[in-house]
């Protein structure tokens, strides 16, 4: 009876372990798929245009060398290279981004909900940092000075920032684990929402009157880009 039920433990084994093989995301099955910007069909990304169109134009970007303007309320300005940029990434689940800040200016905490963001420094040094979700370690901050030639990564969806409080100008590469990983600025979302949030709520939330609300709610909030 033992080899029996050795043998049927044997024989589940692979068909349980197979499970995380499946959960992953699945190969493309294609050598690529360039999206397809004029159509209007709705898919979770974009739908491929003809192989018979597909330019190499289509997989190509440039601009990436030369500083952005940081002249405005954030002083930092972001440069994204995702799907929208180059329709061949559609699908590939990567995408890339020029930052460039100003002295002693800032990407306010932000999240990317839908990809893991690795930064390289390739000018100065900056503050950066995330915080962790309510699991484990609740709220819980990592941070670090990265110099020039050091990398730091930004686990997917949990809030983050980066801050050059140097006296010379920043200059970072990021890569990120989607092809359109989307960002949600948190001030942006919370105080400056198209519909407003109640400031009865929001007061509540922050521990604050409504007139701090009101007047937070009054600014400009700019939104970022990445």
């Amino acid at each position: 009876m033992t080899a029996k039920i050795h043998l049927i433990i044997a024989a589940l084994f692979p068909l349980s372990t197979s499970r995380v093989i499946w959960a992953s995301d699945p190969s493309p099955l294609q050598d690529f798929c360039v999206a397809d910007n004029s159509s209007k069909v709705l898919v979770n990304g974009f739908v491929c245009k003809s192989m018979d169109g597909v330019k190499a134009k289509d997989f190509f970007a440039y601009g990436l060398d030369k500083p952005d303007n940081t002249i405005n309320k954030l002083g930092s300005n972001i440069c994204a290279v995702n799907v929208n940029t180059i329709p061949g990434l559609n699908t590939l689940g990567i995408s890339m981004a020029r930052i460039d800040f100003g002295l002693r200016r800032l990407n306010p905490p932000h999240t990317h909900p839908h990809g893991t963001e690795i930064l390289t420094l390739l000018e100065g040094e900056h503050y950066v940092g995330f915080v962790t979700s309510n699991i484990g370690q609740t709220n819980h901050i990592f941070t670090k000075i990265p110099k020039k030639g050091d990398v730091f990564v930004f686990p997917q969806g949990l809030a983050h920032f980066q801050f050059n409080r140097g006296h010379i100008r920043v200059v970072a590469i990021a890569a990120l684990s989607s092809q359109n990983p989307s960002t949600i600025t948190i001030a942006n979302a919370v105080f400056g929402s198209k519909t407003p949030i109640s400031n009865e709520v929001l007061a509540k939330a922050f521990c604050v009157d409504r007139k701090t609300v009101d007047r937070l709610q009054a600014q400009f909030w700019m939104d970022n880009n990445n």
